[in-house]
C-alpha cells in the first residue's frame, strides 16, 4: 500500500498494513502539506497581517498573540480589510503539490472560523458578541466559511486527500464557551465546510486542543473524520476512547504539556501504547503525529526520539487490521 492508501484506509477503519505516522523527518511521514501562499490565516511574528491585525511573538514560541485587532468596533466593519482568496498568486504554490507529495496523503490548510474572529475581534469581544450581536458575528464567521467553500473547490482540483483547519475551542478543563451557543452559531458553519470537503473527496480534519469533550459528538454527526488533538490527559485517554474511539479518528502526539514535558523515557513510550490501546480499534482510529513546534513546548530531544520510536515499532509490531 501507498502512504495515501494507508492514512485513508486507516481514517476510513477499513485496516492497513501498518499504522501511518507523521514523525520528525528523520523518522519519516506518511503525509505531505499544501495551502495558499499568502494565506490570509497566517500569523506573522511582530507584524500585521492581511487582516491588519498586529502580531508579537511571544518568546520561544514559534507563533505570537495579537496586539492590535482591526475591528474594535462593528461600526467599521465595512472598512475591514478582507484578503482575496481567489487571487491567482496564491495559488501558484499549490500548482504542483499533487506531483510533490508523490504517493504521500496530501493535506491541504484552510482557513480557522473561530481563531480568525478573535484575532480580528479579540476574545473578550468575540465572547460579548455571541449574546449582544449574533447576527454581525455570524456575518463575519460567513465570510470565512465562503473563503474556506472556495479553497475547498480549489484544492479538489489537485487532488488533495485531505482539508484541515484550526480552531481552539477548549481551556484546560471546559470548553471557552457554552456548548449551546456553539452548536447554535458554528456547528452549522462547519457542517458547511465539511459537507463541501466531502463532496469533493476529500477527509476532514479539524485542529482542536483543550477540553473539547462536549462539542466532540457534535463534530462527528457533523461530518469530522479526524481530530487533530495534541491534548489529551486533561480529558483522558480512557474516556476519549470509551467515548468516540470508533467514531473518528485520532491525529495526536503525546500529550505534549504534561508526559511529554514531564515523563521519563518509559513514561512516554508507555504513554504512545496507551494511545494506541485506548484510541485505536481494529481497522484505524488512531495516526501518530509529533509536536512541530518543540523548542516553545518545552520538548527535549530524547523525548521525541523516544515518542518517535516507540510509535514507529507500533507500527511494525501490528498486524494488519487489528490496530
Amino acid at each position: 500500500m501507498t502512504s495515501r492508501e494507508i492514512v485513508s484506509r486507516i481514517i476510513k477503519f477499513q485496516g492497513a498494513e501498518r499504522l501511518p505516522y507523521d514523525l520528525p523527518a528523520k523518522y519519516g511521514s506518511d503525509f505531505a502539506w499544501t495551502g495558499m501562499s499568502p494565506n490570509p490565516d497566517a500569523r506573522p511574528s511582530n507584524q500585521r497581517d492581511e487582516w491588519g491585525a498586529y502580531w508579537e511573538n511571544i518568546g520561544e514560541m514559534g507563533l505570537g498573540e495579537v496586539k492590535d485587532f482591526p475591528l474594535k468596533d462593528w461600526d467599521d466593519f465595512e472598512n475591514l480589510t478582507i484578503p482575496d482568496v481567489t487571487e491567482a498568486k496564491r495559488w501558484e504554490s499549490v500548482k504542483n503539490a499533487r506531483e510533490a507529495a508523490g504517493d504521500k496523503f496530501l493535506l491541504a490548510n484552510g482557513i480557522s472560523i473561530y481563531e480568525r474572529v478573535h484575532f480580528i475581534r479579540g476574545l473578550e469581544n468575540t465572547w460579548m458578541d455571541i449574546y449582544d450581536v449574533p447576527e454581525k458575528l455570524g456575518k463575519l464567521i460567513d465570510i470565512l466559511v465562503d473563503m474556506n467553500l472556495y479553497a475547498i473547490e480549489r484544492f479538489a482540483r489537485i487532488e488533495a486527500d485531505g482539508y484541515i483547519i484550526g480552531d481552539d475551542w477548549g481551556l484546560q478543563n471546559r470548553l471557552m464557551i457554552q456548548p449551546d451557543a456553539w452548536r447554535e452559531i458554528w456547528k452549522p458553519r462547519y457542517a458547511r465546510i465539511f459537507n463541501a470537503a466531502h463532496a469533493a473527496g476529500m477527509l476532514t480534519f479539524l485542529h482542536s486542543c483543550g477540553h473539547i469533550v462536549d462539542i466532540l459528538d457534535d463534530l462527528i454527526e457533523i461530518g469530522l473524520d479526524v481530530i487533530h488533538m495534541d491534548q489529551q490527559e486533561n480529558m483522558g485517554l480512557e474516556l476519549l476512547g470509551k467515548r468516540f474511539g470508533g467514531r473518528l479518528t485520532f491525529y495526536s502526539p503525546v500529550d505534549i504539556q504534561n508526559t511529554m514535558v514531564n515523563g521519563t523515557l518509559d513514561e512516554i513510550r508507555a504513554y504512545c501504547r496507551q494511545m494506541v490501546t485506548h484510541l485505536g480499534r481494529p481497522g484505524g482510529g488512531f495516526i501518530p503525529r509529533w509536536y512541530s513546534d518543540p523548542v516553545g513546548a518545552g520538548h527535549r530531544q530524547e523525548a521525541i526520539d523516544a515518542m518517535a520510536e516507540e510509535f514507529l515499532r507500533l507500527s511494525r509490531e501490528h498486524p494488519k487490521g487489528s490496530f
